[in-house]
């Protein structure tokens, strides 16, 4: 995996870190993904969903967030979304993936690809327990 560099307005910025403390690596630029859409699972202030977890979709986990009201799946052309199918990987809003989790349903996590902000909102072992296998 390729850590994602700090773009050139981002040099006062510290360096992202992943939940285990090394340098956040892309989650995916196949589709693109992340709040800044970089491929990368960055958040910043304006990230009100806080999107850091990068999972590895699933076809419960697909039919389980449109059951709640967020269509991953629909392709929305309007918004350069293409939509989603199992296999992907895609940023996900640490609530949603922990609501997930709960039910029994959540898509695997890649955590060299999910920021340590999700650590506010999940705890690291149930995480850790949903790791997704290394590539």
């Amino acid at each position: 995996m390729i850590a994602i560099p700090p773009s050139a307005n981002d040099s006062a910025r510290k360096p992202d870190r992943n939940v285990l403390g090394g340098p956040l690596v892309a989650c995916s630029r196949e589709p693109l993904t992340g709040f800044f859409r970089d491929g990368c699972c960055r958040t910043g202030p304006a990230d009100e969903g806080v999107h850091t977890v990068c999972a590895v979709m699933t076809a419960d986990f697909l039919e389980f967030t449109v059951a709640a009201g967020n269509d991953l799946v629909t392709p929305r052309p309007q918004w350069d979304f293409p939509g989603l199918v199992a296999g992907d990987r895609w940023c996900l809003c640490a609530a949603r993936w922990l609501e997930a989790a709960r039910a029994g349903r959540a898509p695997p996590v890649v955590l060299e690809a999910t920021h340590e902000k999700s650590l506010d909102v999940v705890p690291f072992e149930l995480l850790k327990k949903h790791a997704a296998p290394a590539a």
